[in-house]
């Protein structure tokens, strides 16, 4: 099967760096499908899950934003900050939720305001990957069992 070259840095680090089959990237104009061979793009990336397919794997990751180029079957992506779904401790991003919405409540000025937004909705979807990926926060309450 054909794949491609993934590359993903953040600032600090290398995240992500192998051949794939697959990769569905949050664009800023909604979700962008790469697959082999994609003709050549430059694209700004929106704060979202980021789905990477290889050898019938599949890693899923949070980025908060970033640039995306595909050009000669490799995929370079800089992203303000990446974080495998594996690597998501619940717990921390729960109380990072519960942190970036009080600051949207209590907003000081429309600058607070906008930061507070990002804040929150980077948390939101680090929440949201974890519950899907099945981990349970030890704060959380227990789901219903039926019997």
């Amino acid at each position: 099967m054909a794949t491609f070259k993934l590359t993903i840095v953040t600032a600090e680090r290398e995240v992500f760096s192998e051949d794939v089959d697959s990769l569905v990237a949050p664009g800023i104009d909604g979700q962008l499908g790469i697959l082999p061979n994609h003709a050549p793009l430059m694209t700004q990336l929106q704060p979202g899950e980021m789905t990477v397919r290889s050898d019938g794997d599949e890693n899923v990751l949070v980025v908060t934003g970033g640039f995306l180029e595909v050009l000669n079957n490799q995929v370079t992506i800089l992203a303000d900050t990446a974080e495998m779904d594996v690597a998501i401790d619940l717990e921390r991003a729960e109380e990072a939720l519960k942190r970036a919405s009080e600051r949207v409540e209590n907003r000081q000025s429309e600058v607070d305001l906008s930061r507070a937004l990002q804040a929150f909705r980077r948390a939101q979807i680090r929440v949201g990957l974890a519950r899907r990926r099945g981990r349970h926060s030890s704060t959380a309450t227990p789901p219903v069992q039926r019997t």
